[in-house]
């Protein structure tokens, strides 16, 4: 779900800067991420952003605890913030509630670079994915596997995606951006994020990444 426009590219057609907190759990940790986004007019380092500013929340951790993922949800649910979590060690149980908390990018730390970051923080302003590689395979075959474990199957479904839905997750899923999506369905961009927040919204989704991961589990896209 890795956007593949350059960064520069894609942050050249925001109307504003992008507003960007940074927590880490150590001042030198924040300061040098700091130090990294600092470099990209693009991005507007604050101290907090409110729900307002549609801000963007990039959270630097070693591992993921149940104290981290209480404060992941709080930024989403309370705040109104867009998640960027830069992470040495996920763990297969923790992907899928990493996921449904709301966090549209994740970066490890030693890929964490200005370029990275920047990608990173551009795709979860946007609502776009951006996930490494290795953790989408692991999503994907987690998911795979609550499907074959439910009980009922398609049957037991309480809410449906329309086609339209379907081809654009299924494109998400892919590594598409709203753009690629629009020309490969021959959409508008708008229509293409007017189908991503209809289904989002209907079905209380966080993002992009967490409606994948729906879709998933749900047996719509394989």
């Amino acid at each position: 779900m890795r956007s593949s426009p350059s960064p520069q590219l894609t942050a050249m057609k925001l109307d504003k800067r992008i507003p960007v907190v940074v927590h880490a759990p150590d001042p030198i940790s924040r300061e040098g991420t700091i130090s990294q986004l600092r470099r990209h007019p693009e991005v507007d380092l604050v101290d907090e952003v409110t729900p307002h500013d549609e801000g963007v929340a990039v959270l630097l951790a070693e591992s993921l605890n149940q104290a981290l993922l209480t404060q992941l949800r709080r930024l989403v649910r309370s705040e109104g913030m867009r998640l960027v979590l830069v992470v040495n060690l996920i763990r297969e149980a923790e992907l899928l509630d990493v996921i449904e908390c709301g966090v549209g990018a994740i970066v490890w730390r030693h890929e964490a670079t200005s370029r990275r970051l920047l990608q990173a923080v551009t795709a979860a302003f946007h609502g776009d994915g951006d996930l490494p590689s290795d953790l989408l395979g692991r999503l994907l075959g987690q998911v795979g596997a609550l499907r074959t474990g439910a009980v009922g199957g398609s049957g037991s479904r309480t809410t449906y995606l329309t086609p339209r839905e379907i081809d654009v997750l299924r494109l998400v899923a892919e590594g598409m951006d709203t753009a690629g999506i629009a020309g490969k369905l021959s959409y508008s961009e708008r229509t293409v994020k007017n189908i991503m927040q209809g289904l989002t919204t209907r079905l209380a989704l966080r993002n992009r990444a967490h409606a994948v991961a729906y879709a998933l589990r749900e047996g719509y896209i394989s």
